[in-house]
């Protein structure tokens, strides 16, 4: 990860008429070694998914940052994380990366799965499958090298246009088919996050239906 000198960059858009956004990201850097993202989602919208959002993002970002085993902590906050009875869904949803030296440890929790460009061109990478009680957790390890850059995103991404511009929402094979057709040599990490966020807002007819989020680590 460029000796772990990240270049990080982020797009949020609130939900239509909403004043807070219901995703949230925490970036704790601990020294030269070891960095912690946390992109957490809430349920829902407005005030209550922000405070859902926020306190799963920092508490995930607090204690691992404070060494916790990441496993420990992600089952932690899994476990006090209840479900909708209503829409049978988690009231917040989470990615975590943590990384130690160029060593990518990723924690993936009903978010849309994060994606790998090598060179501009999507790597599929393994995942093991954790679980807690009946919150399935996706785990995977991989070396982060030069040229390489991670893409972070909430499912008001995914879910773009549904309804309006596309039928089932963007879907991720296609995002990861528009990263692969913008992506080019010495893109920031912002100018990714930004163009893809654009796309999902223009999907949106410019009024989102969800909160929506984009991160970029390179």
């Amino acid at each position: 990860m460029n000796d772990l000198c990240p270049d990080i960059g982020y797009r949020s858009i609130n939900h239509a008429g909403e004043q807070l956004c219901g995703d949230h990201v925490d970036i704790v850097e601990e020294g030269e070694n070891s960095l912690v993202v946390v992109l957490a989602d809430g349920l829902g919208s407005g005030v209550k998914a922000n405070i859902l959002a926020t306190l799963t993002a920092e508490m995930l970002s607090i204690m691992i940052a404070r060494k916790v085993n990441i496993r420990t902590a992600v089952k932690a906050v899994a476990d006090t994380l209840p479900v909708c009875s209503v829409r049978n869904l988690a009231y917040a949803t989470f990615t975590v990366m943590v990384a130690e030296e160029n060593e990518i440890c990723l924690l993936q929790y009903d978010n849309p799965d994060v994606i790998l460009l090598r060179n501009g061109k999507n790597v599929e990478y393994c995942r093991d499958i954790l679980m807690f009680g009946e919150k399935e957790i996706h785990q995977s390890y991989f070396q982060f090298g030069e040229g390489d850059m991670l893409i972070f995103m909430s499912d008001g991404v995914t879910n773009a246009g549904m309804g309006k511009t596309t039928y089932a929402g963007w879907g991720r094979e296609e995002v990861v088919g528009f990263c692969e057709q913008h992506y080019r040599d010495g893109m920031s990490a912002q100018e990714m996050s930004s163009a893809i966020a654009d796309a999902g807002l223009a999907l949106n007819l410019d009024e989102t239906d969800d909160d929506l989020t984009v991160l970029t680590v390179a």
